[in-house]
């Protein structure tokens, strides 16, 4: 019978899925830490006062790449190109969802419209990864060599999602609300999009290293349809929907370091 964490078992126990698996998230999560320090660079001078959690947030993100990255080299497995059909950045990019790498890489300040951008793409995107790591917690918390990395990745991604919830809010109040729910509304249904490519993407790639027979690719590729049905028909509400969250200022200290032997 597949679950979830059968499916995962079978990927972490073989060096080369683990790896894919591994290079994925570690190129998602370094993309991520970049993008953040070049909003937190390029904030307007009205909102240099988010600019440290904004940096915070990045700072994380490469955290968890530098964690995946670890978890590979301890099994002496080095990192894989990521395939672009599994790049879920840079095919949200690609969507136009999210600030564009060209002007980030600009000198340019961003606009406020810019920074209510970013966060409503990032309480999106953040949903899904807070989700995802809330599963391996779930499944492998005891496990002795995942279960501290993947514990401290879903605390993170936790606070991120609580961070954006609390900024939404704050711009709300001030007169952003139309603007953060047509944004959201864009980017949730982008996102569940481009979700759904990556993962048959990825699940393609895992198929062929571990040698699924087809019925069983077909059943997974049959459930990935399953959830964007459901996302598509209203799921994808839960990805825009703001309320204060318990855990208030979460990114408001600095960040936290790690090393992963």
């Amino acid at each position: 019978m597949l679950s979830a964490k059968s499916l995962f078992q079978e990927i972490i126990d073989n060096d080369e899925s683990f790896r894919l698996f591994c290079s994925i998230a570690a190129g998602g999560e370094s993309q991520g830490g970049w993008e953040n320090g070049r909003i937190a660079a390029l904030a307007p001078e009205s909102e240099r006062g988010l600019a440290p959690k904004i940096a915070r947030h990045g700072a994380d993100e490469d955290k968890h790449g530098r964690i995946f990255n670890a978890l590979m080299k301890k099994r002496g497995l080095e990192p894989v190109d990521v395939p672009d059909e599994a790049d879920y950045t840079m095919l949200l990019e690609k969507h136009g969802i999210g600030l564009s790498h060209e002007r980030l890489r600009g000198d340019e300040p961003l606009s406020v419209r810019d920074i209510v951008t970013y966060l409503a793409h990032s309480r999106v995107t953040e949903q899904r990864a807070s989700e995802q790591m809330v599963m391996l917690r779930k499944h492998f918390a005891d496990d002795p060599d995942l279960g501290r990395a993947v514990k401290m990745i879903s605390n993170d991604e936790d606070n991120h999602l609580a961070y954006c919830h609390e900024e939404l809010l704050r711009f709300a109040y001030a007169g952003h609300g139309r603007t953060i729910q047509s944004i959201l509304r864009e980017c949730a249904l982008a996102e569940i999009a481009v979700y759904r490519d990556v993962s048959l993407a990825v699940m393609d790639h895992m198929g062929r290293i571990l040698g699924w027979p087809k019925p069983k690719a077909a059943a997974l590729a049959a459930g990935i349809h399953a959830v964007y049905a459901y996302e598509r028909l209203g799921g994808w509400r839960r990805m825009v929907s703001l309320r204060m969250p318990e855990r208030r200022d979460a990114l408001g200290g600095p960040p936290t370091t790690v090393e992963f032997a």
